[in-house]
């Protein structure tokens, strides 16, 4: 074959700021350094052999083809079901939920179906490092308001301050990913109050919804009737049942709301392995997989809290989520990425630096660990940092 003259025409990038993921980077020196990776937030455990048992009958049983686009009758019913039992708002199987290939497509396709090209999106910092491509993709400006330094709580008179009539949206994580946060029922108060004079709408990333610890219960923008009816509220199977590799996800929202996110999920992904749906849906039936997972992973965190607390790294609170952030300025002057770095290859325990979470970088000398581990991965963890 003559390539003479052949050439890549440019491309001019929609994302100009978008390298390689600090994940990436970091999970790839873990393997280097034969390293212990807390980085990145997936378990290292299998999930219930059940529900492997339950996809497989689904798979024989010849449930292969398409299902509907917005997701199998059964499953949309079970999610609508256990919304109601746990947060009291009854949303309509047919009309108002729809399975997703993952909470990160759910996301992007609520920005694509509502956020117009110089729409305003707030998104609060440390955030989630999707949110912000997602706004871009959309055509819309990010609006950057950090959380309380030190604590990660809401500013709301910087929230309030960010409101403008360009503002379309604005998007909440809680439980909180990187800090372990959670949104109390007083917080959805005042965020109600802040956009009751508005039309803005609300994006809830409520993926670690079942993993709140120490008695306390979830906050849902589900169960705040005002909210409710101005929210995208997404959630995802992969992180409640153990199965993130299976990318299958959920949102809840009003009729209106979810005819739009509906003209654009089935042109970006029409819709979800069919018998992964079944098999979740035969699966939920029983509630004590979701309704046992915060005590399973208190036990976690507090495994992992226990042995951190001999190290001169101090422990931020971990309300939530299956992630333990630390301050480690008693231990190193190095700026976060530098640290995470030396953790890595010198202690051989891989961590995320929370500047990856911030447009601007800042260093807070914070680092995230990833406790969703085996009882042994994390015996393996500790042994090693037990060192500082």
């Amino acid at each position: 074959m003559n390539t003479a003259g052949a050439r890549t025409p440019a491309v001019t990038t929609r994302l100009p700021n978008v390298g390689t993921t600090i994940f990436s980077v970091m999970s790839a020196l873990a393997v280097q350094h034969g390293a212990v990776n807390l980085g990145q937030g997936f378990p290292d455990f299998d999930c219930d052999p059940a529900l492997l048992d339950a996809v497989n009958h689904a798979m024989r049983s010849g449930l292969n083809q398409y299902p509907p686009m917005a997701g199998v009758p059964a499953l949309r019913e079970a999610v609508a079901a256990k919304i109601e039992r746990l947060y009291g708002h009854r949303y309509d199987a047919g009309e108002e939920i729809t399975i997703t290939a993952g909470a990160t497509q759910a996301i992007l396709t609520a920005v694509l179906a509502v956020v117009h090209p110089g729409d305003e999106v707030i998104v609060l910092e440390p955030c989630y490092d999707s949110y912000v491509p997602n706004v871009e993709l959309g055509g819309g400006r990010a609006v950057r308001v950090a959380l309380t330094a030190g604590t990660f709580r809401p500013d709301f008179d910087a929230i309030a301050a960010a409101l403008t009539p360009r503002t379309r949206a604005i998007m909440v994580n809680s439980p909180h990913n990187p800090s372990a946060t959670i949104w109390t029922r007083d917080d959805l108060d005042r965020l109600a109050a802040l956009l009751r004079p508005t039309d803005v709408l609300l994006i809830a990333d409520e993926v670690y919804e079942h993993m709140v610890f120490d008695g306390v219960a979830h906050a849902s923008a589900s169960g705040h009737p005002e909210l409710a009816a101005r929210a995208f509220v997404v959630s995802s199977f992969g992180k409640t049942y153990h199965v993130t590799g299976w990318k299958v996800g959920y949102v809840a929202a009003p009729r209106p709301l979810t005819a739009e996110f509906r003209k654009v999920h089935q042109f970006n992904v029409f819709t979800v392995n069919t018998p992964v749906q079944h098999g979740l849906a035969q699966y939920m039936r029983d509630p004590r997989p979701y309704e046992e997972l915060s005590a399973f992973y208190q036990r976690k965190r507090d495994l992992f809290r226990a042995g951190l607390a001999r190290t001169r790294l101090r422990l931020l609170p971990s309300q939530g989520s299956y992630f333990q952030c630390v301050d480690y300025g008693a231990v190193s002057s190095l700026d976060e990425e530098a640290f995470c770095r030396w953790l890595t290859a010198e202690v051989g325990v891989a961590a995320i630096p929370l500047a990856a979470f911030y447009d601007d970088g800042r260093n807070q000398k914070l680092a995230r660990f990833c406790f969703a581990k085996r009882d042994e991965t994390l015996h393996a963890a500790l042994e090693r940092l037990a060192r500082l």
